[in-house]
């Protein structure tokens, strides 16, 4: 096609839709053409290089989400390119402080969890507590109050819950300044009360709990280190998807023993992300949340 002239191609197995902007929410339309036509132009954000990105290969995609009501009656058209997904929903709530102004009501939200969990089913449906927010006015207590209230309305409705703590960027502490807020540094102690008690929630309710991209160790607690995207995942839900399996490495013979993190690993993520390779196709300064804590918007 002459729309990949001069421009490097890559076909990407596994695609990441999308860690810096929600696709599902925003830009379904734009998603659903772009699988149908075959591929996108994508911009690489840090040097402006653009790439001709093919869906020849693509054989899953991780969708993350905080409102993917658009993409669900499209789900199957997904199906038919014999490509399989499954879900990241981020469901928190920090709605009495605003700090995600452009959300749905929490209580529509957590409707939209349970429908896509129905349609999809639970296994492919992973909620997100993320990030994590201390400030005067939320203590500690009351965000572990807040997760609590949360599964229990949809632990029938997924398997996982992941988490991770703010990350207390200059452009974060000045948005939240802006509003009024002042930040809490999330010392040690805290790290290890939010992750003891979050692992009495996932037990109380039957949940998996994992923490994402943090350099605390959280073992003694019962946490490991999360897989966002996730091989051991793969081999669960889509093991006869075989495309995929020879990408990850899986010889059902060995097991998950056949699988090799460290070749596998996502070396453009952070160093304690435990995802392997994907492709993110999403564009930053593009999410229309204005969530404050957001890393992916200016």
């Amino acid at each position: 096609m002459k729309e990949s002239l001069g421009f490097k191609k890559i076909f990407p197995v596994i695609v990441s839709a999308s860690r810096v902007t929600d696709i599902p929410a925003f830009y379904t339309d734009w998603f659903l053409k772009s699988l149908e036509k075959g591929y996108i132009i994508w911009k690489n954000p840090f040097n402006g290089d653009k790439f001709y990105l093919s869906f020849n290969k693509t054989s899953l995609i991780v969708f993350w989400s905080k409102d993917p009501l658009p993409l669900i009656p499209y789900l199957k058209f997904i199906e038919k390119k014999n490509i399989d997904y499954y879900f990241h929903f981020t469901l928190n709530d920090y709605e009495k402080e605003g700090f995600e102004p452009g959300l749905k009501s929490l209580k529509k939200r957590i409707e939209i969890f349970k429908r896509l969990s129905d349609t999809v089913g639970r296994e492919k449906i992973i909620w997100r507590f993320d990030p994590l927010i201390i400030t005067k006015q939320i203590s500690r207590e009351m965000l572990v109050e807040r997760v609590e209230k949360i599964a229990r309305k949809i632990s029938p409705y997924t398997n996982k819950l992941v988490f991770s703590y703010i990350d207390l960027y200059r452009k974060t502490i000045i948005k939240f300044k802006k509003k009024g807020i002042i930040l809490n540094e999330i010392r040690i102690d805290d790290k290890l009360y939010l992750a003891k008690k979050i692992f009495d929630i996932s037990k109380e309710y039957n949940l998996e709990v994992g923490v994402c991209a943090e350099e605390i160790d959280l073992k003694d607690v019962g946490i490991e280190r999360n897989r966002c995207i996730d091989p051991f995942l793969m081999i669960k839900l889509f093991k006869k998807n075989q495309n995929l399996m020879d990408f990850i490495g899986y010889d059902e013979s060995k097991g998950s023993e056949s699988i090799d993190l460290k070749k596998l690993k996502d070396k453009g993520q952070r160093k304690w992300c435990g995802c392997i390779k994907s492709k993110d196709i999403g564009t930053y300064n593009t999410c229309k949340y204005s969530c404050l804590y957001c890393y992916s918007t200016f």
